[in-house]
C-alpha cells in the first residue's frame, strides 16, 4: 500500500471502495468496529460482490456501523496484492483500532505469494479478533495450502463455511475444532419485483425455454458439456435458447486470452446450435443479474471439480427458485439434495441431456423443484444471514482473547 496516514488519501481510512469509510452516524462515538480484508468492489470477482452484501447487510442490523474495507487490490490504493509489506502494514493499522473485528473473506488466488501465503503475514502481525471465511475447502491440499489453512485458522477465533461438507473437511483434513466452526449459508438477494413473463421480454427471449449458466467464463464451468447436451434437448423443444452469460474471468484472459470462449463458439457452430445458444459477454450487476436468473426456466451448472464448496451463482439459481441440474460438486450436492434440482455426473452430456428432458417433459416435477428451492431460498436471504454475521463479530470480539488449539 502506498504510504501515508489513515484518512489522509494514501492510507488505509477514506479508501473509497463502494464508500465504505468509517462512519458514525449521529455524531455517536460507536464502540464496535468491524474491518474485513478481501477482494472489494470494483474488482470483478464473485468474491468481491459476496463481501459487498455481507457488509451491506451487517450494516442492515444497525448492530454494526463503523465498518470498513482493506481491499485487495491489484494496483491503487488498499492491499497491493503482490507487495509483501502492505500484508503487515494494514495489520499494524488495525491493531491501532478499537473494539475491533477483522472479516477475513480467504480463497488462495486474491493474495500474493505461492498459494496466496502473503495472507499470513498479515494473521501473524494481526493482534485483532479474526473471523476468517474460507471460499474454498480442499478435501486433498498440497502440503503448502495445508499449512496456510491450518495457520489461518489457528489465529482466527471463529471461521465460518457455507456448506456442512466444509466443516466436515476442516476438521478431518485439517484438524480445526468443531465448535470453531460456523456454518452460515451463502447469502441471495431479495427477488426483484418483476415476474419471469417480463425478464423475458426485457431481455428478447419472450416465447423461449430458458437455460443459462452465469458466472466468470473458465475452463472449469465445464461449459461444453452443457452445449453437447443440447442437440436431443433442441430437437424436442426447439423453443429452448440456451444463455452463457458472463466474461470471462480476468485471470484466466490474461493468459490465455479468450481461447475458451472461442472453443465454444466453434463447438457451437460444429453443432448446429446457432439459434439455440446465446453468449452474453459481460460482467453483470446485480439487478442484470437476477433479470436473467428470473428470465430462466433451468439453471446448469456442469462444473468439473467437485471441491467446489461455494458457488454463488448457484446459490442465486436456487435463492430465485430455479429448478438446477448440475454435476455433484460439494455445494451443489447440499443445496440440491432436498429435491430442488437433479445431480449428473461430471463430463457427461449425456446425463444432461436426461436431466434437462425430464424436467421439461414433466412441467409438474420442475414445479415441484422450483418449490423446494424457494423455500431453501428463503433461508438463504442475506436479511437474515446479516444478523448471523453481525452476532457472530460482536461474539467474536466480547470474547476475545480466546486460546485456541489445533488438532493433529
Amino acid at each position: 500500500m502506498r504510504g501515508g496516514p489513515p484518512g489522509k488519501g494514501g492510507g488505509f481510512g477514506g479508501l473509497g471502495h463502494g464508500g465504505l469509510k468509517p462512519k458514525n452516524e449521529g455524531g455517536a462515538s460507536l464502540s464496535r468496529r468491524l474491518v474485513l480484508v478481501g477482494t472489494y468492489p470494483p474488482r470483478r470477482c464473485g468474491l468481491a460482490t459476496f463481501a459487498a452484501h455481507l457488509l451491506d447487510a451487517v450494516r442492515g442490523t444497525g448492530l454494526i456501523r463503523d465498518i470498513e474495507v482493506l481491499p485487495v487490490v491489484e494496483e491503487g490504493e488498499g492491499i497491493r496484492q503482490k507487495f509483501l509489506p502492505d500484508y503487515r502494514e494494514a495489520a499494524r493499522y488495525v491493531n491501532s483500532l478499537p473494539s475491533v473485528t477483522v472479516s477475513l473473506q480467504h480463497e488462495f488466488g486474491i493474495f500474493g505469494g505461492p498459494d496466496g501465503e502473503y495472507v499470513l503475514d498479515f494473521t501473524a502481525e494481526l493482534q485483532k479478533p479474526l473471523v476468517t471465511t474460507f471460499h474454498t475447502v480442499l478435501a486433498h491440499p498440497d502440503e503448502r495450502k495445508r499449512k496456510i489453512i491450518r495457520l489461518l485458522a489457528r489465529k482466527s477465533q471463529m471461521v465460518t463455511v457455507m456448506a456442512r461438507r466444509g466443516m466436515e473437511i476442516l476438521t478431518s483434513v485439517y484438524g480445526v475444532e468443531r465448535e470453531k466452526i460456523a456454518i452460515i449459508p451463502h447469502g441471495v438477494p431479495d427477488p426483484p419485483p418483476i415476474t419471469p413473463r417480463e425478464a423475458k421480454e426485457m431481455l428478447g427471449v419472450e416465447g423461449r425455454v430458458v437455460i443459462a449458466t452465469m458466472g466468470l467464463l473458465n475452463p472449469g464451468k465445464g461449459i461444453e458439456y452443457a452445449l453437447e447436451a443440447l442437440p436431443p434437448v433442441v430437437e424436442e423443444f426447439p423453443e429452448v435458447i440456451y444463455l452463457v452469460v458472463g466474461e470471462t474471468h480476468p485471470g484466466v484472459r490474461r493468459i490465455h486470452g479468450e481461447s475458451y470462449r472461442e472453443s465454444l463458439l466453434g463447438l457451437v457452430e460444429r453443432l448446429g446450435l446457432r439459434e439455440h445458444v446465446r453468449f452474453v459477454n459481460s460482467y453483470l450487476g446485480q439487478e442484470e443479474l437476477l433479470c436473467y436468473l428470473l428470465a430462466t426456466d433451468i439453471y446448469v451448472t456442469p462444473y468439473l471439480g467437485r471441491e467446489q464448496i461455494t458457488s454463488g451463482t448457484l446459490a442465486y439459481a436456487v435463492g430465485m427458485g430455479k429448478a438446477v441440474v448440475s454435476t455433484p460438486y460439494y455445494h451443489a450436492e447440499e443445496l440440491l439434495g432436498g429435491g430442488a434440482g437433479c445431480l449428473v455426473d461430471f463430463r457427461d452430456p449425456e446425463g444432461i441431456a436426461r436431466a434437462l428432458l425430464q424436467l421439461l417433459r414433466n412441467p409438474h416435477r420442475r414445479h415441484l423443484c422450483e418449490a423446494r428451492a424457494r423455500m431453501l431460498g428463503r433461508s438463504m436471504r442475506w436479511s437474515l444471514l446479516g444478523s448471523q454475521y453481525a452476532r457472530l463479530f460482536l461474539e467474536t470480539m466480547e470474547a476475545a482473547p480466546r486460546t485456541t488449539v489445533l488438532r493433529g
